[in-house]
């Protein structure tokens, strides 16, 4: 695990060792343990290491026996021994003992489709001396990172953008063609990045530079066929033992190893598992919130506690009422970019807790998309009952609901709110239907608040065009595996646990227990109205039911609920009609407009408020060019003093 960044002159002069620096040192954090470079005339490759697999001797980049191949890999690959032992029956010799060296004799003995052979999350930069060519790529699902930058003289690549920044003649500008989808969405989809001239290296993706001809292209996509030939028991069986495959697999550490723990069913299946396959006691971690019902809406520490219990794991807690002020500005610089999402303030808590004791954790995240764990999923389900419903009362109950208030943080008027949401998409069709309940701002309002309106790419749009799943749940899984999931949760996950140098593992995002996943029938993942049908039968031998059949909870903060209290100071002070008029993308009034209805309940506003807020302390960072702690020191002053 580190960070990766790399530079390979288009004009054919000698890549400057003091450049490839200025990358490593911004990137420190990813690999306080070690670092490295290789320059070969117009190519650089360089890495920042923490050591996981093979401490003494994994230094790298790494190079095969004559010199002829150089390689950084950023991640883990789970099946390394496996590919070793396979490649050392064929002659092949290696150096070291780390697992990132059988991608230098896999693409030696097979090229390119080497990386079919991978299981693990990865971005990498290969040199290939004698034909002198980079290849760069990243993992199936997106777990780890990449950014490309390409002008006339370069191309550079770096795990995080402001390693691209840190290089002579680059310098941060806000790419308005993203804004409308990052309105929408809260965050950026790839290729998009928001900083112009920069983009994200799509998710199963290689990029190739021979003889001055780039070339990209996509080495895998989930297949869209789905099985109807196993019974439920086979699909339930064949889950249970895909998921346990691949905990064992992503165990594989030579430092201490952990888990994130939050009691519902995905983190409390993972640490059941570790539990099986460990002689010694988990080490489990767990964050919760002090304060009214909001707070207590988040506060999943009970449930962990019972995970725990069960599964007699060496556990922590960490409760807290974080500093929001003082840790954003530092957030969204490791972020490299703005978004709604406030789980990114809670994984850099728990992996910064978590980080006193471990190196590397594991954390359930994807099973939601894998399995159907959304509320969202229930949509046509709902719906199809609503229609069939007399016209009348259709339209009494959706002139009621437009009435509801709403506010995520309250019990009672979160399920207005959903209720609110629901009717007003109920007559849409399927996949007009799911883009509203994913949506941050719908596109008549992004249209309104922009000044230059809307327009720009729709990534949305293109993920349902990609989509091969007739039916309509497998649709909406496709869509979130294209989209939300790599360019928001993992991406969230990547830089907030590697702010701390924390590695996180999530074997539930396994390609094969994904392509097990993306082959099952829609009515085996979700059972009437019932979430996740397939795993919680999976996993019914394992965990209690009480921890199977909980509501679901968001992993999140009671943002909304602190944006009408103790941070309403800091939300009208960055998003005053001045300030908004001064930097010049969005109309005061139709800002002014959405902090009333959020604060009045009229809408739940929590995510498009956040989008906003956190955009301008993003670029008062980057595109104003002052630290983190500048900031921070400015938007302390906009709260009363306790």
């Amino acid at each position: 695990m580190c960070g990766i960044h790399g530079i390979l002159r288009l004009d054919g002069a000698p890549v400057e060792s003091a450049h490839l620096s200025l990358m490593g040192d911004i990137t420190q954090h990813r690999g306080p343990d070690d670092e490295g470079q290789h320059i070969d005339g117009a190519c650089g490759i360089a890495m920042r290491r923490l050591s996981i697999i093979d401490l003494a001797g994994g230094h790298q980049p790494l190079s095969n026996q004559d010199g002829s191949l150089w390689l950084v890999c950023n991640g883990e690959i789970y099946n390394y021994r496996e590919l070793r032992a396979e490649l050392q029956a064929k002659g092949f010799q290696f150096k070291t003992g780390s697992d990132s060296e059988v991608l230098l004799h896999l693409y030696d003995a097979e090229g390119d489709d080497f990386v079919h052979r991978l299981n693990g999350m990865f971005d990498f930069a290969l040199w290939d001396a004698r034909r002198r060519r980079l290849l760069i790529g990243r993992d199936r699902i997106g777990v780890k990172p990449l950014y490309v930058m390409q002008d006339g003289q370069r191309l550079a690549f770096a795990t995080e953008a402001k390693a691209l920044l840190a290089l002579p003649g680059v310098r941060a500008e806000l790419d308005t063609r993203v804004l409308s989808s990052y309105l929408q969405l809260g965050y950026v989809a790839a290729p998009g990045s928001m900083f112009k001239g920069i983009r994200k290296l799509p998710p199963a993706t290689l990029l190739a530079v021979e003889a001055g001809q780039v070339k990209e292209w996509r080495y895998w996509r989930v297949s869209a066929q789905i099985r109807r030939d196993w019974s439920e028991a086979e699909w339930i069986e064949r889950s249970r033992e895909s998921l346990q495959r691949a905990v064992r697999m992503q165990m594989v550490s030579d430092v201490p190893i952990g888990a994130f723990l939050s009691g519902g069913v995905d983190s409390s299946a993972v640490v059941a598992y570790m539990a099986r396959e460990s002689s010694e006691p988990i080490r489990t971690y767990a964050i919760g919130f002090e304060g009214g019902e909001a707070e207590t809406l988040y506060n999943e520490l009970p449930f962990a506690r019972q995970v725990s219990e069960l599964f007699k794991t060496q556990h922590k807690e960490i409760v807290v009422k974080p500093d929001v002020v003082g840790l954003l500005p530092q957030l969204l610089w490791h972020m490299d970019e703005p978004l709604a999402d406030t789980a990114f303030i809670t994984t850099y808590l728990v992996s910064q807790f978590a980080r006193q004791d471990v190196k590397v954790i594991l954390s359930g995240v994807g099973g939601d998309e894998l399995f159907g764990g959304y509320r969202r999923y229930l949509g046509g389900h709902y719906a199809r009952r609503f229609q069939a419903l007399p016209a009348w009362l259709q339209s009494a109950i959706g002139f009621a609901a437009g009435r509801l208030p709403a506010d995520r943080h309250s019990g009672l008027l979160n399920t207005l709110r959903l209720a609110k949401g629901f009717v007003a998409s109920a007559g849409m069709g399927a996949d007009a239907r799911y883009q509203s309940y994913l949506q941050v701002l719908g596109q008549d309002l992004v249209g309104r608040l922009l000044v230059d309106g809307a327009g720009g790419q729709d990534p949305l749009a293109a993920a349902f065009a990609s989509a091969g799943h007739e039916d309509e749940l497998n649709r909406m899984l496709a869509v979130d595996a294209e989209t939300q999931l790599p360019d928001d949760l993992l991406l969230l996950t990547d830089k907030m646990s590697m702010a701390v140098s924390l590695e996180c593992r999530v074997p539930l995002l396994d390609h094969e227990l994904l392509e097990l996943a993306a082959s099952m029938p829609s009515d085996i993942k979700i059972r009437g109205g019932r979430l996740k049908h397939v795993l919680k039968s999976a996993l019914a031998d394992v965990l209690p039911d009480d921890i199977l059949n909980r509501k679901k909870r968001g992993f999140g903060t009671p943002m909304g609920a602190w944006l009408k209290k103790e941070l309403a100071p800091l939300l009208r002070r960055l998003l005053a009609p001045e300030v908004v008029k001064a930097r010049g993308l969005f109309v005061p009034a139709v800002v002014s407009g959405l902090i009333a209805d959020h604060e009045a309940n009229r809408m739940d506003g929590t995510d498009a408020l956040l989008s906003l807020m956190n955009l301008e302390i993003w670029s008062r960072v980057y595109l104003d060019g002052r630290s983190p702690a500048d900031v921070a020191l400015e938007l302390k002053s906009y709260l009363p003093r306790a």
